[in-house]
């Protein structure tokens, strides 16, 4: 029986869960596979899994595809929206919404493997399908792995992976060399010394130390980086206080970091630890500020030769004109720890889910950031057809270029 894509997708979107808390996600997929005929293992690094196709001798290659969601409430207004809850690491409830297109990630995994199974007697090698937790917390990969994944299913000959984004549906982004940036989360506290709001001179306020380091940073970029070169510095969340008449003793701000190369990266991290550290001493803080290292993933680097094959295969399944390549994204992913860990090659590219017309109108008005949303929006949210048919495609189309 054919598994219905769409309505796969949509139940999956209706009910997004948070990293490291994808039980029912990880138990739906690994239904699929093992009603496929492949080996599952569940559990993974928590919540992850694996899955084992043998099909005679050949390469083994590794399909990854991510399932977690993001704590953000959905504003798409479509009928089957997600209105989920999820309690967060914090102890926070929080709306959960699959704002990166996880889901799409899974239903066009589980269709291409539909597929690969189908035309079993078209090709030989072995298949392992990964589906992934906690993408969004960079740990995902990394907690597969320690879980003794190498040990647990066949080593690879290469990793694959994709990812759904705002290009117009139909259309593939690869690139040989780095394809995502490189990133680092990191948390600082500025420690001050609190006090009563109407006596600030007997206070060090981390509040206004906070402020000066959030906008000192952002000359990490504009004046310190080459303008040849790529960098973000982004501060995501600043914690600080509970009443107005309390100057509190710390402040709490969560960075983001993205360079393509561990050069930059060394450069800025230098840069922004300096400006922290010299923040604090300017305003006279009696305590150095602490700097946690939350996650750090390593750049996204697609290796040439693979590349290249995959690019073949995706030209022959679409055509010239829906293969382009889309640049190097700041944005950062994990994926690459499969393929570090293995020492084998990474392909990892992006696949359109945007209606392609409203993305040429607002291409040709020049408003594409702010008329068709992003990975992370509330309002993100793929067009189901042909994005499900696309992404299976692509996923079955690689997948077999490197098959026997």
């Amino acid at each position: 029986m054919t598994i219905d894509l769409e309505a796969l997708y949509i139940d999956l979107h209706r009910n997004p869960e948070l990293s490291f808390q994808e039980t029912r996600t990880a138990s739906i997929a690994a239904g699929h596979l093992r009603d496929l005929g492949l080996d599952v293992i569940e559990g993974l690094g928590t919540t992850g899994v694996a899955a084992v196709l043998r099909n005679g001798d050949g390469p083994v290659v590794w399909l990854r595809a991510d399932m977690d969601a993001l704590p953000v409430e959905e504003q798409t207004g479509l009928a089957y929206a997600s209105t989920a809850k999820g309690v967060d690491p914090a102890g926070n409830t929080v709306p959960v919404m699959h704002a990166c297109g996880h889901d799409m990630h899974v239903t066009a995994m589980v269709g291409a493997v539909e597929k690969l199974v189908a035309e079993r007697a078209e090709w030989a090698g072995t298949i392992v399908v990964l589906i992934q937790p906690a993408e969004e917390y960079g740990a995902g990969a990394r907690a597969m792995l320690d879980d003794g994944l190498l040990e647990r299913v066949p080593r690879p000959d290469v990793v694959l992976g994709q990812h759904v984004t705002p290009l117009p549906a139909g259309i593939i982004g690869v690139r040989p060399g780095t394809q995502m940036a490189a990133s680092d989360g990191l948390t600082v506290t500025l420690h001050g010394r609190g006090g009563h709001g109407s006596r600030p001179h007997a206070t060090i306020d981390p509040v206004v130390m906070a402020a000066a380091t959030v906008m000192r940073l952002q000359t990490v970029v504009s004046r310190e980086t080459d303008p040849r070169d790529v960098a973000v510095v982004t501060v995501g969340s600043i914690h600080a206080g509970l009443k107005n008449n309390i100057i509190p003793a710390e402040a709490t701000l969560e960075l983001s970091l993205r360079y393509p190369t561990d050069e930059l990266r060394e450069i800025t991290l230098e840069k922004v630890e300096r400006i922290v550290r010299a923040e604090a001493m300017a305003s006279g803080a009696e305590q150095e500020p602490t700097i946690r290292t939350d996650h750090t993933l390593p750049a996204t680097i697609n290796d040439d030769e693979a590349t290249a094959r995959a690019i073949a295969a995706f030209r022959r399944t679409f055509g010239d004109a829906s293969v382009i390549d889309p640049g190097l994204f700041t944005g950062s992913e994990d994926v690459s720890w499969f393929a570090r860990d293995a020492g084998v090659p990474l392909v990892f590219w992006f696949w359109g889910g945007a209606d392609p017309e409203r993305f040429a109108a607002a291409e040709a008005a020049g408003t594409i950031n702010s008329d068709i949303p992003t990975n992370h929006s509330p309002f993100f949210a793929p067009e189901i057809h042909p994005t499900i048919e696309v992404g299976v495609s692509a996923m079955r189309a690689a997948a077999r270029e490197f098959l026997a």
